[in-house]
């Protein structure tokens, strides 16, 4: 079996209240996004890595990827939606390589740069043969509350066998586009193959596979890769 990686990243970020896509945001010297993509491109299991981009995207920074051009390929097909991003970004693997059906692809975030490959080998190892995939995860650890549309708590939720999900994660090609085309309204893979009644399998992972989202969050990541140990 082949193992591709895929990374949505038409998005705008406005989260992070800046004009610059926050995948393009300088980080430890380096657009963002490069991180992950440096990550995934230097593992033998990985055969390519994808990224999808909007079609008037005029920010790539490509002359920063050239090192990593024999394994990185990209797509001008992003959608509104992340999974419609995802859903046109497994078509064109499949038109480039290919009878890819029955192939993983590792979906990750743009904005997740902290990515190791430790965890990756880990997801890889763990979901193994699993018909439904699997997925990065964290056990919930605090306390949640549900609040109202005032600020206030409505009421305390069980964090008994809750999860907070991350990326990789990891599906088989053809099953993945059936998922997205039947739930396009979904907001991460693992919830359109939970539509088709299969249980992805949780692997766990840990916090510093964070999500870039608000400007506080860039600092960590720094932290983050500084401090790492060589893999």
């Amino acid at each position: 079996m082949t193992y591709y990686a895929l990374i949505p990243a038409a998005g705008t970020g406005s989260r992070m209240g800046s004009e610059l896509p926050k995948q393009y945001l300088p980080l430890a010297g380096q657009p963002l996004i490069r991180h992950a993509i440096a990550t995934l491109c230097q593992m033998p299991a990985i055969a390519r890595v994808f990224v999808v981009l909007a079609p008037d995207d005029e920010l790539w920074p490509a002359d920063s990827m050239t090192d990593l051009a024999p394994k990185l390929g990209v797509f001008r097909c992003g959608g509104e939606t992340r999974a419609l991003s995802v859903a046109n970004g497994l078509r064109a693997m499949a038109a480039e390589l290919g009878n890819i059906d029955e192939d993983w692809v590792l979906v990750h975030d743009a904005a997740r740069p902290c990515l190791s490959v430790a965890l990756v080998e880990k997801l890889i190892a763990e979901v193994g043969d699993d018909v439904a995939g699997g997925l990065l995860a964290v056990p919930v650890a605090d306390t949640l509350k549900r609040g109202n549309e005032s600020g206030y708590v409505v009421e305390t939720v069980p964090r008994d066998g809750l999860w907070q999900a991350q990326t990789p994660q990891m599906f088989r090609h053809h099953l993945l586009l059936d998922a997205l085309d039947f739930a396009p309204q979904v907001t991460d893979e693992a919830s359109a193959i939970e539509t088709l009644g299969l249980a992805p399998r949780l692997v766990a992972a840990d916090m510093t596979n964070l999500k870039v989202t608000y400007p506080l969050d860039l600092q960590l990541a720094e932290w983050i890769l500084a401090h790492r140990s060589p893999a």
